[in-house]
């Protein structure tokens, strides 16, 4: 597995990351801790060194699961977290202050089993607090040693240029794939111009990109997918065109859909590293794979051409969370 610079603070990960959030949140009841764990430590020993998680995924319960994974490979990886919602639930709203940042690093430095921080996102931006404020607060963690690396995440360039110019931000994370390429247009520009990394999570559209989902798919009540827009049957059966045209490629590149999905992320910068997550061993391992999908200029060329002509249906959030978006 190669290594990618994230940003310009000196920040390098292999490739391809590990989201672990579905572990433990979000795809419907918590799967086996010891399953989980042997999971994570499986990715560690195919090359992975960069690992996702954050307070809200439980809550609290990912986190102890990514430490207690990882306790003995601390050394060797650089694990991610986020703060930013009241008493880490999301229904709570925001909570960025100074205050609530500062006893989030305690705990998650208890949960995580870590001295530090390896790097430490905003996970939404808070309209009540000022960004200076948050970056500043980060900024002192920083030099108290309890964190390494700064992240922001889904936030737009106002605040990613504000926070900046206090704190020199490594990493933007947001959703980016072949269904939701709007980063390119708001951010990406911004991101090249000031050194910072990009960190897609659903690369593979929350699974729609596998070729696994289709309008028959019944999703648990504890599964967010049941909510989102883009997810509902109607939408389903008309975004399959997407997924006939990359299935068609995958097959000619001799990969599966959901390395073609990947490996398109990767091309498109070299600062760019996805996250997909799984739950499941021969998942963790096709995805990977996609690290040795190589796609030609003429191959993107084909693909840029084929799906401008697919309109996607449904947006990527309920309008609850879609709220929850930064756009400043």
């Amino acid at each position: 597995m190669e290594n990618r610079k994230l940003g310009n603070q000196g920040l390098q990960v292999s490739q391809i990351g590990l989201g672990c959030m579905g572990m433990s949140f979000g795809y419907g009841l918590a799967h086996d801790k010891k399953q989980m764990i042997a999971l994570i430590r499986k990715a560690v020993e195919l090359g992975v060194t960069f690992f996702d998680t954050a307070e809200v995924y439980g809550p609290y319960a990912n986190e102890e699961l990514v430490g207690e994974a990882l306790a003995p490979f601390k050394e060797q990886v650089t694990i991610a977290t986020k703060f930013g919602f009241k008493d880490a639930k999301t229904q709570n709203g925001f909570d960025s202050r100074p205050e609530n940042i500062r006893n989030m690093v305690e705990a998650s430095l208890k949960r995580l089993q870590v001295d530090a921080i390896d790097l430490l996102y905003q996970h939404r931006v808070d309209p009540n607090v000022p960004i200076e404020d948050v970056a500043g607060t980060v900024k002192g963690l920083i030099a108290e040693g309890k964190v390494k690396y700064f992240g922001m995440s889904e936030a737009g360039e106002g605040s990613i240029r504000k926070a900046h110019a206090v704190q020199p931000v490594t990493a933007l994370q947001s959703e980016y794939s072949l269904w939701w390429r709007e980063p390119e247009q708001k951010t990406f520009a911004t991101l090249e111009e000031l050194g910072i990394g990009f960190v897609p999570f659903s690369p593979l559209g929350k699974g729609f990109l596998t070729g696994k989902i289709d309008q028959t798919t019944a999703f648990d009540c504890q599964d967010f997918r049941s909510g989102v827009p883009r997810f509902q049957k109607e939408a389903i059966e008309a975004n399959q065109a997407l997924v006939d045209l990359l299935q068609n490629i995958a097959q000619e590149k001799n990969c599966t859909l959901a390395q073609l999905a990947i490996a398109w992320v990767l091309a498109q910068k070299p600062w760019i590293v996805p996250i997909p997550g799984t739950t499941k061993t021969h998942r963790l391992e096709e995805n990977l794979g996609a690290s040795n999908v190589v796609l030609t200029s003429s191959d993107l060329t084909r693909i840029e051409e084929a799906t401008s002509h697919i309109e996607i249906v449904g947006h990527r959030y309920p309008e609850s969370s879609q709220k929850m978006v930064d756009n400043s």
